[in-house]
């Protein structure tokens, strides 16, 4: 059974509306300057001004899917990271919610 893509649209809506609250909660002194991406927008999947992006060097992909291809999600996030570094953010139904960076990050962050 192939799903609606509206139906897709609104499960990658409400992964991005997650991701952009706990930004938000994360970081309340750049909050006004984050946001999820409109549908059909393209580039990164949160739209962060300058005062967020000096803030949270990262760039944001959500893909929810049952089914991700990691590699396509990897390379859209790198295309899309204007130099900042590129995580994807992924989940599928009732799951935990995961993200992807690349090793060399991971262990800066360690």
């Amino acid at each position: 059974m192939r799903i609606k893509t509206s139906s897709c649209k609104a499960k990658a809506r409400v992964l991005q509306n997650h991701l952009a609250e706990e930004l938000r909660i994360k970081f309340p002194e750049v909050a006004a300057d984050l946001h999820p991406q409109l549908m059909g927008g393209t580039g990164e999947d949160i739209v962060m001004g300058i005062s967020a992006q000096n803030r949270i060097p990262y760039s944001f992909e959500c893909k929810n899917q049952e089914k991700l291809n990691i590699w396509a999600a990897v390379e859209q996030a790198v295309a899309n990271s204007k130099g900042r570094t590129p995580v994807v953010v992924f989940k599928r139904n009732r799951s935990k919610i995961y993200a992807v960076i690349e090793l060399k990050e991971l262990i800066k962050l360690i």
